[in-house]
């Protein structure tokens, strides 16, 4: 009995020593924990997204919190960052992906609660055509202010951008990258996290297949991927991260031998 309270006592002092609010200890073993849209998420046959697979390629847990349909704003709105806040620990990692589903004009009258402001200034505002009442932000604004957020829990943060869409549709190789790719390396820059082009890395993978096996790896439309391509995804993001493709992020020291090499 006096063990467990000697225990227990420990576990409190955590909270607060000689007045002062003291850090929880960081966990043994690290998790990293995703937040982004379909392409990342859980999916049903015959598609699935890459974030899926990661954990086949990294030494700790994966906790995918990536949900379809979801962009930077509305994954924000819905308080699903501030689940992640709740759950993680000092020492654990979180990688932010979103793009895909950001586009758009929120000035629209049918605006669908997803896109941004355009712009990359944190301060820049505008109004939902949809909802007078909502003030929306900028993609760097809620991925930022996520990530301060997340860092304010010990966390570290991996700032990802989209993977492309099929690049050879139409039979022609075309890697142009949306805005929000350019959008997530400044948000990074601005946070002072880690930076993964995870969209040219696929790109670069998917020009070294060539068009006929890209094309096989979209079974449904031109966005989301067969298993077989999400995984692909998942091995060009841990090469990248293998190669400081775009500087070195805190996922490498977490990486397993014999790392992929698909582009």
């Amino acid at each position: 009995m006096l063990l467990k309270l000697t225990l227990l006592m420990a576990a409190l002092s955590v909270e607060w020593i000689g007045g002062t609010s003291v850090d929880w200890e960081t966990r043994a073993t690290p998790t990293i924990y995703l937040a982004g849209d379909s392409t990342m998420a859980k999916l049903s046959s015959p598609t699935d997204g890459w974030g899926q697979y990661l954990n086949k390629y990294v030494t700790i847990p994966v906790v995918n919190k990536a949900i379809g349909g979801r962009s930077a704003r509305s994954f924000f709105n819905e308080g699903r960052f501030t689940e992640i806040e709740r759950l993680v620990a000092p020492g654990d990692i979180v990688v932010i992906e979103f793009g895909h589903n950001d586009g758009g004009s929120p000035n629209s009258a049918s605006d669908n609660g997803r896109s941004d402001c355009p712009g990359t200034e944190v301060t820049t505002t505008c109004k939902s055509g949809k909802n007078a009442s909502e003030t929306v932000y900028t993609f760097g604004y809620y991925v930022e202010t996520a990530t301060t957020n997340l860092k304010a829990k010990g966390a570290s943060v991996v700032i990802s951008s989209q993977t492309p869409n099929n690049v050879w549709e139409g039979g022609k190789y075309n890697a142009a990258p949306s805005r929000f790719v350019g959008y997530a390396a400044t948000a990074a820059k601005n946070a002072g996290v880690g930076f993964v082009d995870h969209f040219q890395a696929v790109a670069n993978m998917y020009l070294k297949l060539g068009g006929d096996q890209t094309n096989a790896l979209y079974p449904k439309d031109h966005t989301h991927t067969s298993p077989e391509g999400a995984d692909l995804s998942a091995q060009a993001f841990v090469e990248a991260i293998a190669r400081d493709f775009n500087g070195t992020t805190p996922l490498k020291q977490y990486l397993k031998g014999g790392v992929p090499v698909v582009f």
